[in-house]
């Protein structure tokens, strides 16, 4: 039996699935082949994701479906970490290992020590120049649609955060393991690339795997065909929330702005708001000292 506060919040909805899904992207397969995947296992069109990964990387893609879809933005901006593989001396056109050789290097001298230092000097904050096979839109037009054509802009450097960056030897000496943690928006084949540069060569990525994307790893992903859906509570995971009485989540439902001490916050948010049945019902953040929803799921 539905609690009497979640048949008033829930009265007038539309059925259908909602939740957090955390998927295992197979390698040949766009971020979008995988919503549209989705879309056909669960039976409707909300779904989106929160982080393009390339084709060729295999691994973690957070998926949002119904009305988790409007909380994909918090989800947006969580840190990942990377598994790869970096070859020393071969530059490509895409910085991957899909892309066409466009430059070859004799780094045959190099040793796992210097790369190790060189990819220290990775770690931080610094700036990267998004390459140009990326969703990224200059003038309306997506970057790698430009590159497709055989054309190249000016990008502008980015602010990005690396956290860690660690190398790793092979059997085969100009081949090195990375396991990279790092912040939305970082690409990791620039990263490989820079590393050869910074090296006194070239350098490119191959089998890229996104382990974990915030909380969510690899470990609990599934196939999109096995696609299992999480609370969409799972999105602040890890993440403080407020549980608010029946009262509040009335006002709650009307996307009411609210004093901090009445909604029970603090800090900087945003903060999700649970019913008492522990289902999240909203999203806040701040508003003039006070606290505005950002995401109102029920009403």
């Amino acid at each position: 039996m539905v609690p009497r506060l979640g048949r008033h919040l829930m009265s007038g909805r539309q059925p259908g699935p909602d939740g957090i899904a955390v998927v295992d992207k197979e390698a040949g397969w766009t971020s979008h082949d995988v919503v549209a995947k989705a879309r056909g296992v669960l039976g409707t069109r909300k779904v989106g994701h929160s982080g393009t990964l390339d084709p060729d990387a295999t691994g973690v893609l957070v998926l949002g479906v119904g009305r988790a879809t409007r909380l994909l933005r918090f989800l947006t901006l969580l840190p990942k970490t990377y598994r790869c593989q970096i070859l020393l001396g071969t530059e490509t056109s895409t910085l991957d290992a899909s892309g066409e050789v466009i430059a070859e290097h004799d780094m045959s001298a190099v040793r796992l020590g210097q790369v190790e230092d060189a990819a220290e000097g990775f770690v931080g904050d610094i700036s990267q120049v998004p390459p140009m096979v990326s969703a990224i839109k200059v003038d309306g037009r997506r970057l790698y649609e430009i590159a497709r054509e055989g054309g190249e802009v000016e990008r502008a450097a980015r602010p990005v955060t690396v956290y860690r960056f660690d190398i790793t030897g092979t059997d085969d000496p100009g081949v090195y393991e990375a396991l990279v943690e790092c912040s939305s928006g970082t690409y990791v084949r620039s990263l490989a690339a820079d590393l050869g540069t910074a090296l006194g060569g070239g350098a490119h990525l191959d089998g890229l795997r996104r382990l974990s994307v915030g909380p969510f790893n690899d470990v609990e992903a599934t196939s999109v065909e096995k696609i299992d859906l999480l609370p969409m509570a799972e999105a602040f995971r890890g993440r403080e929330g407020v549980v608010v009485d029946e009262d509040v989540a009335g006002d709650v439902a009307h996307g009411k702005v609210m004093d901090l001490d009445r909604l029970g916050v603090s800090g900087t948010g945003p903060w999700p708001v649970h019913a008492v049945d522990g289902s999240l019902i909203a999203v806040y953040e701040p508003h003039r000292e006070r606290a505005k929803p950002a995401v109102v799921l029920v009403g």
